[in-house]
């Protein structure tokens, strides 16, 4: 669990170096366009779970294209911290699976 009482810069430096870890395991490479949104939504996601602030439902039928591989990933980046919902893996899941792509 990352300590959700951190600095968000540190906080968002340690999410991205254990989702690049998770990458290089599952031999996921990202371009740099990738690598810049995946920032941006883990910089958000970060703010989110230190504010509580809540995303808008999210219809889980929009993302049953995804792979279960995806999906494992973002679950197991969201669950790095208490207060994230996991409606917030669907999102999360759409960059590793364009990632897949590459």
């Amino acid at each position: 669990m990352i300590e959700d009482s951190l600095d968000p810069e540190r906080v968002t430096e340690q999410t991205i170096d254990i989702i690049n870890g998770w990458l290089v395991q599952h031999q996921i490479t990202q371009n740099d366009m990738q690598k810049a949104m995946l920032l941006s939504h883990v910089k958000a996601m970060v703010t989110r779970a230190k504010t509580l602030e809540k995303l808008p439902e999210v219809d889980p039928t929009l993302f049953e294209e995804l792979s279960e591989e995806s999906l494992d990933l973002a679950r197991k980046t969201v669950s790095l911290f208490n207060s994230l919902p996991m409606e917030e893996a669907y999102l999360l899941a759409v960059h590793y699976e364009v990632a897949k792509a590459n």
